[in-house]
């Protein structure tokens, strides 16, 4: 049977990161809000590759830096070498998450890993992060691209929430640089490599999500995704001299698309939590694109020294966008008990979540 994704197109628009001007779908599933208290995040902690790729070592390899800073405003991301995979960084970011949380790994008793790019089709990268542990605890990977972070603490939070866990582990992490053809001028330097990682165990009446919302909009499917590689489209050397098994993007779309589902899904859960844009005391946003950020930071009203940007120095993480910048805005202070912290992912599927964090 032949795909249903498309075959990659050469002609990328000049005022987005890549793609065509497919038209971007609606948000159809909207009211569908739901409150999970009595759940609290214990500890957080990020981790990223050493290696510092800037935009002037990009421009040196042909990009328009300028473009780059313009369109995204990325400086700079990071990238792995090539003998560290997403299981490491992942492990690391665990390893600052339960020293922040002053918790064995012994005691946790469920991991969660979001993750596009598992080290392997099989076995999870959870299994190989358990081991690594050293932990005695089930586990599995959560795939919903940039958004899978808001699924899994959602998931997480609900084996707190019925008791059939005490200390849940839920992981983001991506190694978005391995995905991405790096002829691809105007996505490659949108995406770098990183994890983050939170530590959820009971908490007070009024701790955990006062409001969340998931969304999947699958029509959008071909707006960004990776074609080949999977049981639709197997790896052949056909499939590998047309790159397929890299990331395409229709980012008009996209684009258009995310700042509609961000300012939707944000005021949808403020409402539902009976809170307005005064009361929230951090935004952390999927660290997609300064612009898509900014748009949405404008139509919600949000004061701007409250909004987390990170994408600056990571680039687009994707699952593990969310947790990174939550773990900076943790180390900086910026995070105290009581804090309404608004959280939102979007990406790939197409899949979005939001959330209003009672801290």
């Amino acid at each position: 049977m032949a795909s249903t994704i498309p075959q990659q197109s050469s002609d990328a628009p000049q005022d987005e990161p890549s793609g065509g001007s497919s038209p971007a779908p609606a948000c159809s599933n909207r009211s569908r809000l739901h409150q999970l208290t009595g759940v609290q995040i214990l500890g957080v902690g990020g981790a990223a590759p050493e290696q510092i790729v800037r935009n002037a070592d990009l421009a040196k390899l042909g990009y328009d830096e300028d473009w780059i800073v313009q369109r995204t405003g990325i400086l700079e991301r990071r990238q792995a070498e090539p003998s560290i995979a997403t299981s490491d960084i992942a492990h690391q970011a665990a390893l600052n998450c339960l020293q922040a949380a002053g918790v064995d790994a012994a005691e946790v008793d469920l991991i969660l890993v979001a993750t596009m790019t598992p080290d392997f089709p099989a076995p999870s990268t959870a299994c190989l992060l358990q081991d690594r542990l050293g932990a005695k605890a089930p586990a599995m990977d959560l795939n919903a691209a940039c958004a899978g972070f808001m699924y899994a603490l959602a998931t997480g939070m609900q084996f707190i929430h019925s008791g059939c866990s005490r200390r849940v582990l839920v992981v983001g992490a991506d190694m978005m640089s391995r995905v991405v053809h790096p002829d691809d001028k105007k996505t490659f330097p949108l995406f770098g490599d990183g994890a983050g990682a939170v530590l959820l165990g009971p908490g007070e009446a009024e701790q955990g999500l006062l409001a969340y919302t998931l969304g999947s909009e699958g029509q959008g499917a071909d707006l960004l995704c990776i074609p080949a590689g999977g049981t639709r489209e197997p790896i052949t050397a056909e499939v590998l001299s047309q790159n397929r098994q890299f990331i395409q993007m229709d980012g008009r779309a996209v684009f258009k698309w995310a700042v509609r589902v961000l300012s939707d899904g944000v005021n949808d859960v403020l409402a539902h939590a009976g809170l307005t844009a005064s009361d929230v005391d951090l935004l952390v946003l999927h660290q997609a694109n300064i612009r898509i950020i900014d748009a949405a930071v404008a139509d919600l009203g949000i004061d701007r020294e409250k909004v987390v940007v990170n994408l600056d120095r990571y680039g687009n993480t994707s699952a593990g966008s969310i947790p990174l910048a939550l773990a900076e805005a943790h180390q900086q202070g910026r995070i105290k008990r009581g804090d309404k912290i608004v959280l939102c992912g979007f990406g790939a599927g197409l899949a979005w979540g939001a959330a209003v964090l009672n801290w």
